[in-house]
């Protein structure tokens, strides 16, 4: 996948999709049961179909798996594939009451983590690519994602530190995306805003993150979504420029249609020189965009960003909106981007 066979103003996801109500049923009805791997693979594969489906229909120029598969969120499933990483003997701060982000088990960390067998991102990938004929983006968390929620018992100094491990983990993961064919990676890394540590080491973790991954990257960063809700109150990205610009990523995917467009002046305001992945689909609303409500977002980049520096996206996933929801977004996001290439003077391709 390259620029030049995209139209102006590509359209893509950030990652997870709608899920179906079927797999929400499925999923209850063998809480209590062991399933068999062709079970497993059988639901997976059905759900990823619907996913591309979906996001073909609605006229998405690059496309993802919608991480269908990963049932315990976008990264904590993959924990379970890592050694020396059980979980935490102390319950979550609350189980009682509405679902929250203090709702978490964390993990124990008691040795070197690793991860000899990989993450299985990339078998995921390849389904992917086996079934549509579309541009692709693959996704994968970053370092950060899982240090964060590990309660450090031995082998470590600091979250950092350990993040670092993670980091080699990830970088193996990447490296083997690219030689499956994964040409655009994401990593994701919502916890550069959490986490209080200098723009620079989380750049330089990144850095260290992608070395040797030949494809384009993205680096996308967020206010957290868990169950449609952010974790931050303060949801700003200023703390994190200039430094962040350091962290050797082509496209940077932010989120701005939650936040009323706030902050989109950062990038003249930096002389940004790289992509800009800029959401304007508020995943956090219920309400649904109009194909206008779209086109005036864009607008109002255009003014800070070049055509040929931007791509449309939703602010987050969609793997905790309707999946309804999520496709009629989706339809509007497609309409409302080819209004502003028409005015622009591009057709549709």
């Amino acid at each position: 996948m390259t620029q030049g066979k995209l139209p102006i103003l590509p359209t893509s996801v950030v990652g997870s999709h709608g899920r179906p109500g079927w797999l929400y049923v499925f999923r209850e009805a063998t809480a209590t049961r062991e399933l068999g791997s062709i079970d497993m693979q059988e639901v997976g594969d059905d759900a990823v179909r619907l996913a591309i489906l979906d996001q073909e229909e609605a006229g998405i120029d690059v496309i993802s798996d919608g991480e269908m598969r990963r049932t315990a969120g976008y990264y904590r499933g993959y924990m379970e594939r890592m050694v020396n990483l059980p979980f935490s003997k102390k319950p979550p701060l609350r189980q009682v009451g509405p679902f929250h982000y203090d709702f978490i088990r964390s993990r124990e960390v008691v040795g070197p983590v690793s991860a000899p067998e990989g993450l299985g991102i990339v078998d995921e990938f390849k389904f992917l690519k086996a079934h549509t004929k579309k541009p692709l983006k693959a996704t994968c968390a970053g370092p950060l994602n899982f240090a964060r929620e590990c309660v450090i018992s031995a082998h470590y100094k600091s979250t950092f530190d350990l993040a670092y491990d993670f980091a080699k983990i990830i970088n193996a993961e990447l490296k083997g995306l690219a030689a499956a064919g994964a040409d655009f990676i994401q990593v994701d890394e919502p916890s550069y805003v959490h986490l209080k540590e200098e723009p620079g080491e989380m750049a330089k973790l990144f850095n260290a993150t992608v070395e040797g991954v030949k494809a384009k990257v993205a680096l996308h960063i967020c206010f957290g979504t868990h169950a449609g809700r952010p974790r931050m109150s303060k949801r700003t990205y200023r703390q994190l420029f200039p430094r962040i610009l350091d962290a050797k990523a082509d496209q940077l995917v932010l989120e701005f249609a939650n936040r009323q467009m706030s902050e989109i002046e950062l990038w003249k305001e930096f002389a940004v020189d790289r992509e800009l992945g800029a959401g304007v689909i508020d995943v956090k609303a219920y309400e649904i965009e109009t194909p206008e409500d779209v086109a005036d977002r864009i607008r109002k980049i255009l003014k800070y960003v070049p055509a040929e520096k931007l791509w449309i996206n939703p602010d987050c996933g969609m793997g905790n909106s309707p999946r309804w929801i999520c496709v009629e977004k989706f339809k509007a996001m497609v309409a409302g981007t080819r209004i502003v290439r028409r005015e622009l003077g591009f057709r549709d391709q």
